[in-house]
């Protein structure tokens, strides 16, 4: 991807962050996924005081884009507050290899989107779980 591309699905996930629901940790999170058609889909963190039930950013992106039929994703940024910014947590990279498998990674600190870090699917979840083969 180029430059200026990321640069504005990091902004995308930056504006996203902004609408994060996060009461108890106050820690809040914004992800961006690019589509191959080029379209932006955001989503941002939810959390529950019940915590098993809170969302992380990037599968609510992704269960959006989904359910609003988008499939081939290219890339999907995450922005946090942190020094050199949240990667995602597992959940969120078995649902990335399943369905994202050849995106880009990007993660930034929300104070300094322009320093962002790349990965690869692969990279953060090397042997995930890809298929289902049901038992006899």
């Amino acid at each position: 991807m180029r430059k200026a591309e990321i640069e504005q699905l990091l902004a995308a996930a930056l504006a996203a962050r902004e609408r994060a629901v996060a009461p108890y940790s106050r820690f809040k999170v914004g992800a961006a996924l690019l589509t191959a058609q080029g379209e932006i889909v955001t989503g941002a963190n939810v959390e529950s005081a019940s915590y098993g039930l809170t969302c992380c950013a990037e599968r609510v992106a992704l269960f959006k884009a989904l359910t609003e039929g988008r499939r081939d994703f290219l890339a999907v940024a995450v922005v946090a507050d942190l020094p050199r910014g949240a990667t995602p947590c597992g959940a969120c990279r078995q649902l990335l290899a399943e369905y994202a498998p050849e995106a880009a990674v990007y993660v930034a600190d929300s104070n300094q989107p322009a320093q962002w870090r790349e990965f690869t699917v692969r990279q953060l979840l090397p042997e995930a779980f890809d298929h289902f083969e049901g038992g006899k």
